[in-house]
């Protein structure tokens, strides 16, 4: 029974990180001019529209991963250096601004002895950590992640132009990342940005 409730309450919590990354890109793209997103359904909330095969494989394997990355047409951008630029962290400022409220009304409810069911306070916990992870992960300059967007986003278009075009086959480069540093390096990084919000949380809350 533990391992089903594992299970149920970390494939609702992941999808929920997913789900809100990916609306987030949508949605901002949507904000500097473009409507492919809004277009091809991906402002949607259904988590199907968002799922991509080689991101659940590590998320099985590695324990980290990423959903089918929303279409975006930078040229369609008012300002293209700008709006990749904006499209390429609000996945990140999502996860970031998710994982901090979430933790902020755990620790205000825990401090307040308000009890919370057993599967609530899984999910709660696990969006704590995936979305801490998942904006960790998805720094990384390496495609499809965000990383290497923002970082083109600083490129001429003809550099920009290159790295999308061939984002699609350099799943095989976080292979060899993962391989080579076994989580550790991230996972250091991780443990450190959620120390670091306990801390803002404890002095908003004391």
């Amino acid at each position: 029974m533990s391992q089903i409730l594992d299970i149920l309450t970390t494939a609702i919590a992941l999808l929920f990180v997913l789900v809100t990354h990916e609306v987030a890109h949508g949605v901002v793209a949507l904000w500097n001019g473009d409507d492919t997103a809004k277009n091809s359904g991906r402002l949607s909330l259904n988590p199907l529209k968002h799922l991509d095969l080689y991101g659940t494989l590590f998320l099985i394997v590695f324990r980290f991963g990423w959903a089918n990355p929303v279409p975006i047409n930078p040229n369609k951008f008012r300002n293209r250096g700008l709006g990749l630029f904006t499209v390429s962290i609000a996945g990140i400022v999502v996860n970031i601004f998710t994982a901090f409220i979430f933790m902020l009304v755990y620790f205000y409810l825990s401090t307040h002895g308000i009890y919370l069911v057993l599967s609530l306070r899984l999910i709660i916990e696990k969006i704590i950590i995936f979305g801490i992870s998942f904006a960790v992960f998805n720094l990384i300059p390496i495609p499809p992640l965000d990383g290497s967007r923002i970082i083109a986003s600083l490129l001429p278009d003809k550099y920009q132009n290159f790295m999308f075009k061939y984002e699609k086959y350099s799943f095989i480069l976080l292979i060899i990342f993962f391989s080579l540093t076994r989580n550790t390096f991230l996972s250091r990084i991780i443990s450190s940005v959620y120390e670091f919000m306990v801390n803002i949380v404890f002095n908003l809350i004391y």
